[in-house]
């Protein structure tokens, strides 16, 4: 009986061991990773751009969007987010961060903690970025002002604080370094597979999301219920925007005007304030691959 009982506990002291080490948030890049040395700023400033990482991480009510206090609350299924501080402020945002702790949250969703980050941060888009891209928006994000105050923690139901379940859920969704681009070798749309699918990560809105929070695959860029609750989030798809050309595209990611002379509004408003940035070239890569997406039906709502 006692070999019974000890074996028994042995059994439980290894799964628990194998759970242990299956869900640890293992960083990719190691600190101080040779490849990640340098950096453009001016160049990093348009991977921020395209990036979308002001309107989601200025201080709320801030004029200034480059001042990255965070605070943001965002609203989900599982609970509410606040968007962390990523300014250079030592204590409370990113400042004493290396290039690798950048790296590793954006393509490995791991913390400088060792932590898995919730995929509200999108980087299961970000994850196909290039290590020049990391590089140069991490000399960029040095440059900008220092923002003191730390956000409230998340506001979520005890089972979704157990960050070590995202293990889970990176095995089911995640595959690090993929990117969902399809490229063809014309170097325009390729350019436009990187800036869509990966910096832009426009199908983390214009997707929806399976009970897991993940994307539904044949629902992408199909649109769907807003992130937050808030609304729908248009099908960018050849189902519903068909009959608008490049240049239509090309326009409204300039002025944020639509080819039935309307005007896009709530987050897209702030994307086109970051995508109006952008070299013209970057623009026109995005509408042709935009144009080239596979036709899918809307979801209902």
């Amino acid at each position: 009986m006692a070999r019974w009982l000890l074996g028994g506990i042995l059994a439980i002291v290894l799964a628990v061991l194998f759970l242990w080490k299956v869900t640890e948030a293992v960083p990719r890049f190691p600190t101080d990773d040779p490849r990640l040395g340098g950096g453009d700023a001016a160049r990093g400033a348009l991977v921020f751009a395209v990036g979308d990482c002001a309107s989601c991480h200025a201080t709320p009510g801030e004029s200034d969007r480059l001042k990255l206090g965070g605070g943001q609350a965002l609203a989900s299924p599982f609970g509410t987010f606040r968007v962390p501080n990523i300014s250079p402020d030592p204590v409370d945002g990113i400042g004493l961060w290396s290039a690798s702790d950048l790296a590793n949250a954006l393509i490995a969703g791991v913390s400088p903690d060792r932590q898995h980050y919730y995929p509200v941060f999108p980087y299961p888009s970000y994850t196909g970025m290039t290590l020049a891209d990391v590089r140069d928006v991490y000399a960029y994000l040095r440059t900008l002002q220092p923002v003191s105050g730390r956000p409230p923690p998340h506001d979520l139901p005890l089972l979704f604080r157990v960050r070590r379940g995202l293990a889970f859920w990176k095995l089911l969704f995640f595959t690090e370094g993929k990117s969902e681009a399809v490229f063809n070798g014309d170097p325009v749309r390729d350019r436009g597979g990187y800036l869509v699918e990966t910096l832009g990560h426009c199908a983390e809105c214009h997707s929806t999301r399976n009970v897991l929070g993940a994307i539904k695959p044949s629902t992408r860029f199909a649109g769907g219920p807003d992130p937050e609750g808030t609304g729908f989030i248009p099908n960018i798809t050849p189902s519903r925007i068909g009959d608008w050309s490049e240049a239509d595209i090309v326009r409204l990611l300039e002025t944020g005007q639509t080819p039935n002379h309307g005007r896009v509004g709530s987050s897209m408003a702030d994307v086109v304030t970051n995508t109006a940035q952008l070299p013209r070239s970057d623009r026109e890569a995005i509408a042709r691959y935009i144009k080239s997406l596979p036709p899918r039906p809307t979801p209902h709502p």
